[in-house]
């Protein structure tokens, strides 16, 4: 089959590779229909994330037809149901899973050892994200094997597109988990620093949580309009000094929530500040960029919550740890415990309520996934969202 793979830094490639098999006895294999690109599929390609092996299957947002089921699958899930896949993997029954903290999923990571030595405890399995998370194959292929079938997939019964229902599988769930740590409450403003694809959901679940004013953090002038079209404030970053900017939409008070969408590859409107964290990425005193997380930080009204939905993968510098205590900030984060949010999500959807398709701006066959990468990388042809189709 075909499917898109990490065969370097900044190098991805359609590779035929062989096709997924059942290996254990609860797993299915999925015919892929409609997969994406994520940002977090650039930390991989950029070389911020480690033990990438050459020819890896990249991909964690993917949906499809079941084809195959091992003899241990719940019968509730059957060959030809339509199903989207959470990119977490979950067992289902450890403490992490029974608290529904599905990406803390004390079973499912082969790799428990070495995450052990990164994070302190293991994450759990993820697809197409190292071999941190498993090194398990990922969803931008014709076909996937899903493991655990039964307690990691959604099915779809009605006749939604792919592209309304696809996003279920990460960024959808990423974004309103982000709203929903910061407690939102009637009246509250929200900023949300980064207006890309999890971005604009962590806007749109604000709103739907009930925000009064929700500001979008940028410096590409197509995500700030696409984030302005929704009726959000925004602030470029490159040509505003963004503490002032927010001070100024609140009375001076700050932002009762700010999230943090951006992650460990933010960039900084001063050059100098930026290119001090970039100095010490080269020289590895430091793994990721905070330039978004401290600003947050920084600019949150006393008594305010941070929400941190951007991936991080390392260490950072210069954490403003006593803004932090000293002002009786909150800061919540976590990889998204998918499962938890996938029904209800899936609810809002058919109720017309969120429109995920919004994002969507480049549509590709799956062999055009390195132009696609290319593309989203590169911010080329105003590139927001880019969805596959094998």
């Amino acid at each position: 089959m075909k499917a898109n793979c990490w065969t370097g830094r900044n190098s991805v490639e359609v590779l035929d590779v062989p096709d997924p098999s059942i290996l254990s006895s609860r797993d299915a294999i999925v015919k892929v229909t409609s997969t994406a690109i994520c940002g977090s599929d650039l930390h991989l390609v950029d070389g911020y994330v480690p033990t990438m092996e050459k020819g890896d299957i990249l991909g964690h947002e993917f949906m499809g037809e079941v084809v195959e089921v091992g003899p241990g699958v719940n019968p509730k899930l059957r060959v030809g149901d339509r199903v989207v896949v959470p990119f977490p993997i979950a067992c289902g029954s450890c403490a992490s899973c029974r608290a529904q903290l599905y990406s803390c999923c004390e079973n499912t990571n082969p790799n428990a050892g070495i995450s052990e030595k990164l994070f302190g405890h293991p994450t759990a399995g993820i697809y197409g994200y190292s071999h941190l998370t498993g090194g398990f194959a990922g969803g931008q292929s014709e076909y996937a094997r899903v493991v655990l079938a039964d307690a990691n997939v959604l099915k779809i019964d009605s006749d939604l597109t792919d592209e309304q229902v696809l996003f279920l599988s990460d960024i959808l769930p990423t974004g309103y988990m982000g709203a929903e740590m910061c407690d939102i409450q009637g009246g509250d403003v929200v900023a949300v620093w980064g207006a890309g694809p999890v971005g604009q959901f962590a806007m749109d679940s604000a709103r739907v949580l009930g925000a009064e004013k929700v500001i979008a953090i940028d410096k590409e002038p197509y995500r700030l309009a696409m984030a302005a079209s929704q009726g959000y404030e925004t602030i470029n970053f490159e040509d505003t000094d963004v503490r002032s900017a927010l001070l100024e939409l609140t009375g001076g008070r700050g932002p009762d929530k700010c999230i943090d969408a951006v992650g460990l590859e933010a960039t900084h409107g001063a050059s100098h500040v930026h290119l001090y964290d970039r100095a010490k990425q080269a020289v590895r005193s430091e793994t990721d960029r905070p330039h978004a997380l401290r600003q947050a930080i920084m600019s949150c009204r006393s008594g305010g919550v941070v929400s941190v939905i951007g991936v991080y993968g390392g260490m950072i510098d210069k954490f403003p740890a006593g803004a932090w205590m000293n002002r009786s900030l909150t800061l919540r984060t976590g990889q998204c415990h998918v499962h938890r949010y996938m029904k209800p999500l899936l609810g809002l959807i058919e109720q017309g309520k969120l429109d995920p398709t919004r994002i969507i701006t480049h549509r590709l066959p799956l062999t055009d996934g390195p132009k696609g990468y290319d593309l989203f990388k590169n911010k080329k042809d105003h590139c927001e969202k880019v969805v596959l189709t094998p």
